[in-house]
This record gives C-alpha cells, sequence and structure tokens, in this order.
C-alpha cells in the first residue's frame, strides 16, 4: 500500500482546525497553563483610565464610552459579560484611532474626527447597532493568549454577535496577526497589543481597526 502525504494546505487547514476546536472547547488549555486563572473583569480593566477623551489615539476612551452608553441603554445586554470575570472570553479592542478611522471611512472624510466627535458619531448610528459591533469583538467561552492566537492561522472564532471572524497568521520571520470580517471593502484589522489582562479568564487584544459585522460601501 503506498501512503500519500498531504500536501502543505491540507496539514495548515487541519491544523487550524484543531486549534480552533481546542480554543472553543478548553479555555484553560488555550491559555495555555493549569493554573487556576483570575477573574478580574475587562471592564475593570477599561474603566481604571480616567482620563476621557483626549489626544492618545493608542487607548481605548471611545469604547470603553461605547460599553458604559450601552449598559446603561441596556442594563440586561449580553455586552454586560465584559463585568463578569469568572465568565472566560476573548475580546478584541479597537483602540481610539480605529474608532476614528471608522467615523471618517463612514462620513467618507479623509479628516479623522476628534474622541468625542468620534463617540458621538458612533452613538448616532443608534444603541442596537454599537451593541451589535462590540459583542462582534467578543469571543466567549475561550481564554486566547498570543501563543495560542500565533497557532490558530485559519481558524474561525464564532463571535457573541453570532457571525465569526477568521484568524490570519502572516509573516516569515515575526509572525503577525490580522483579523478578517465581513467587510471586504476595507483593510482587515491587525493585533497590534497582545494580552491585556494576562492571567485572568477574560484576557484581550489591541487591533488598529474596528471590526465590521457587515460589508460597508
Amino acid at each position: 500500500m503506498r501512503f500519500i502525504r498531504p500536501g502543505k494546505r491540507a496539514v495548515a487547514v487541519a491544523a487550524a482546525a484543531i486549534v480552533a476546536s481546542a480554543l472553543t472547547a478548553a479555555p484553560a488549555a488555550a491559555h495555555g497553563t493549569t493554573k487556576p486563572l483570575g477573574t478580574k473583569s475587562l471592564a475593570a480593566v477599561l474603566t481604571a483610565d480616567k482620563s476621557g477623551f483626549d489626544r492618545n489615539g493608542r487607548d481605548y476612551d471611545i469604547l470603553t464610552a461605547a460599553v458604559l452608553a450601552v449598559l446603561k441603554a441596556k442594563p440586561s445586554s449580553p455586552v454586560g459579560v465584559l463585568t463578569d470575570g469568572r465568565t472566560a472570553l476573548t475580546a478584541f479592542l479597537p483602540n481610539d484611532r480605529a474608532f476614528q478611522r471608522l467615523v471618517a471611512d463612514i462620513q467618507h472624510s479623509r479628516r479623522l474626527p476628534g474622541e468625542k466627535a468620534a463617540f458621538t458619531a458612533v452613538a448616532g448610528l443608534g444603541i442596537n447597532t454599537v451593541e451589535s459591533v462590540l459583542l462582534y469583538h467578543v469571543v466567549p467561552g475561550a481564554t486566547i493568549n498570543r501563543k495560542a492566537a500565533l497557532k490558530a492561522d485559519g481558524a474561525k472564532l464564532k463571535t457573541a454577535a453570532g457571525a465569526t471572524v477568521k484568524v490570519d497568521v502572516y509573516g516569515h520571520w515575526h509572525k503577525r496577526i490580522k483579523l478578517v470580517d465581513a467587510d471586504r471593502s476595507d483593510r482587515d484589522p491587525r493585533v497590534i497589543r497582545f494580552d491585556l489582562n494576562k492571567g485572568n479568564r477574560q484576557i484581550a487584544h489591541g487591533i488598529d481597526r474596528v471590526l465590521r459585522p457587515i460589508n460597508l460601501p
């Protein structure tokens, strides 16, 4: 009997499927440790920054304001999972510059708005839309750290919004990650910060664009 060796693509696809299954089924294993994880919530991490809207495009003032706005309008929203550190999840956090770029794209403008103006524009989309966008950034049930994510090329992560986001690991010497969302007409977000709130059940990675659950014109 002659054994046929599978091609590299087939091996990569199979490996990605195995990793995706592991990430969903075993939060502790996905985190790469058997040590019990802490219960500090991502909401606690976000609200620890009291600076408010500023000129630092690398922090998460707009995201924090959006989360608080949704929870104020809809106290029972699924977004509230971010306040429950006992629930394992992985979130992708768009920084302020990411939201400014989103608003500029929606308004077909080349000029980035200030953070307060960007939040006002985002909130103007309606609380249900904001809620859906936020949930598209949350992967429930798995604590995925940088090490696990770099092994997940091709994996499709099911978000709290119900739709999926695909992990694309690229680069030869220095591995990087981008996330393929539902929008095919804009550049996909790249992960630029890893392992925020590391050591806890809720972990996050910073991204430079907002994940889009629909294809925007």
